[in-house]
């Protein structure tokens, strides 16, 4: 919505607010017009024909009633009545009418020979139009067009008199018409600021308790994330002491055989893997919550991205006796590669999990200028009451065991915000009994040619790397898997330690520095590479490696420049780490 667009709907919204309350404020004349006329009656009796007054009141009170109904009609209109505009041309008119009406009191009751009545008309008249300035400042066009008609008759007498007492009369009228008009356009000023102000603090507390509501739903859905997560964390590592345990009572009794030594090692890799597979997905969730994924669109061919789809998960299809069918389409579509495939990873993986001896069908249909490629399975389903609960954290409908090899409940949470990101719809189908559908809406992109293949790098060795961590173990663990790989390694669990050691080495190039990011007495990765950069007297490129997943924690290591690894840390992803930073 444009801007233009936006300040005509809060100009109609007000000017509706100003029309409702001109028909609110019309009571207060009406009842005048029920009273007044009696007494005005009787003041003019002997001087006026009395079916003349009477012919006249009755008609101030006939129109009194036919104002009456019509404000009645606009309390208790319908949503498909007529538009605002409409209403306030009604009112217009009907006070037009009325005002006349009143006006004809300075057509009857002009009785030139009598100056003391001709007075009294002139103050009933005055009296009634400076009263109809609060009833109809809310819409100056109405006020206007009665303040006319209530004295058009008594003017228009007064110039058909040759006393220039008339004049006189004639000079007070219109100074009291132009005062009048001018506290009108005073009122309707205050009143429309007045309205204004109200719809403002209106909004303002709408939008309050909007954010008091998301404030709450965010801290209610933190809650229930770190239960949900402080609850699978326990687990494993739970498993993983027991393992232990156990392995160091065999080995207290005697040599371990191979064939539990295998079995152990086998169960603890698993445990360290399902260890590992949590806290990079809580570690996904909190990047994405941070802004920190990087988005690279680019046009993609549905066919190769489909294609490489039905090979990477074809072995797993079989292994699970599912029938996987892959559709591709000759389409191309705009998105990010990697994130739109990581999307419909996650489709897959799901359906393949949950449809186990069934069939899982990937294909594509045409929306308008997008692609929405489908996933759709014969699993179980999922409830219409609980489509939105599956995209969020530690979600598993069909896994109430909280079994962990059927995944961790965050790969549609992930997919959620992947498709924020991208800017993609992603949409579910699903009922009990009949399968799922799960599908993300991409645009569609002109073709493009092929982007040739990165050539693999090679194998460098002897660059120098300089590694700082308080934790002995992690310390020695990370030296040896780099001095394995061919690397120099010059180790410390401090900044200034690590340069002394550096410096009895002879000072040899260093070609990357890796930091923990808490390190002994409040120092951080940060701290510490900064000191040894400024010891070395020149920039090397620098890893830091962090078990913090706070997204604010995160948006401020991404600002150093400095590359991110989070704990735990797969060598794989240290070797691809390295070689991106040295530019091996």
């Amino acid at each position: 919505m444009t801007l233009s667009q936006t300040d005509a709907g809060k100009e109609a919204r007000l000017q509706a607010a100003l029309i409702d309350f001109l028909y609110r404020q019309s009571y207060g004349s009406m009842i005048a017009s029920l009273v007044v006329p009696w007494p005005v009656v009787y003041v003019l009796r002997d001087a006026v024909p009395v079916p003349n007054l009477l012919i006249w009141a009755a008609t101030i009170q006939a129109m009194t009633g036919a104002r009456w109904l019509l404000v009645r009609r606009y309390f208790l209109r319908s949503a498909g009545d007529p538009g605002i505009a409409i209403w306030a041309r009604r009112f217009t008119l009907l006070s037009i009418l009325w005002s006349l009406s009143w006006g004809a009191l300075g057509w009857i009751g002009f009785v030139p020979a009598e100056p003391h009545l001709i007075a009294f008309v002139c103050i009933v008249l005055t009296g009634m139009a400076g009263g109809g300035v609060s009833s109809v400042a809310a819409h100056p066009p109405a006020h206007a067009r009665v303040l006319l008609a209530m004295h058009a008759p008594f003017a228009i007498r007064c110039v058909m008199q040759a006393d220039p007492i008339f004049s006189l009369y004639l000079v007070l009228q219109a100074c009291l018409i132009v005062v009048s008009l001018f506290y009108c356009r005073i009122n309707y000023r205050s009143l429309k600021e007045t309205v204004a102000l109200r719809f403002e603090n209106m909004t303002l507390v709408e939008r309050l308790e909007q954010e008091r509501d998301r404030a709450t739903a965010a801290n209610q859905a933190k809650t229930r994330f770190l239960a949900a997560a402080s609850h699978d964390l326990r687990q494993p590592i739970h498993a993983l002491g027991l393992f232990t345990a156990t392995l160091a009572a065999l080995a207290n009794k005697g040599d371990v055989g191979g064939a539990e030594a295998r079995s152990l090692a086998g169960r603890l890799q698993a445990v360290i893997g399902s260890l590992g597979g949590l806290l990079h997905g809580l570690i996904d969730v909190s990047r994405l919550d941070a802004g920190l994924v990087p988005v690279e669109r680019r046009p993609i061919a549905l066919r190769r991205l489909l294609s490489g789809l039905d090979e990477e998960f074809g072995v797993q299809a079989r292994d699970l006796g599912v029938s996987l069918r892959v559709v591709t389409s000759h389409a191309w579509v705009d998105s990010d590669p990697a994130l739109l495939k990581r999307i419909l990873d996650n489709f897959l993986s799901n359906a393949l999990r949950y449809a186990p001896g069934g069939r899982v069908l990937i294909g594509c249909r045409r929306r308008g200028d997008s692609i929405e490629i489908q996933v759709v399975d014969t699993g179980p389903g999922i409830p219409a009451d609980q489509h939105e609960a599956v995209f969020e954290e530690f979600t598993q409908l069909h896994n109430p065991q909280r079994d962990r090899q059927q995944g961790m409940g965050l790969g549609l949470a992930i997919v959620r915000r992947l498709a924020d990101l991208l800017g993609h719809a992603v949409t579910l189908r699903s009922a009990p009994g009949k399968g799922s559908t799960f599908a993300v809406r991409v645009p569609l992109a002109p073709p493009a040619a092929a982007f040739p293949a990165a050539a693999e790098p090679e194998e460098a060795t002897g660059l120098g790397i300089m590694v700082v961590d308080d934790d002995p173990l992690v310390l020695e663990s990370i030296a040896a898997l780099l001095s394995v790989w061919g690397y120099r390694t010059y180790v410390a669990q401090s900044a200034e330690e690590l340069s002394r050691c550096y410096d009895q080495a002879g000072a040899p190039s260093v070609h990357l520095i890796v930091a923990d990011y808490r390190l002994a007495g409040g120092v951080t990765g940060v701290n510490a590479i900064e000191w040894l950069n400024a010891h070395l007297g020149y920039c090397v490129p620098a890893l830091i490696i962090t078990g913090d997943t706070s997204p604010d924690r995160l948006r401020e290591l991404s600002a150093t420049g400095h590359g991110v690894l989070h704990k735990p840390l797969a060598p794989d992803l240290l070797r691809a780490a390295i070689r991106r930073a040295i530019g091996e």
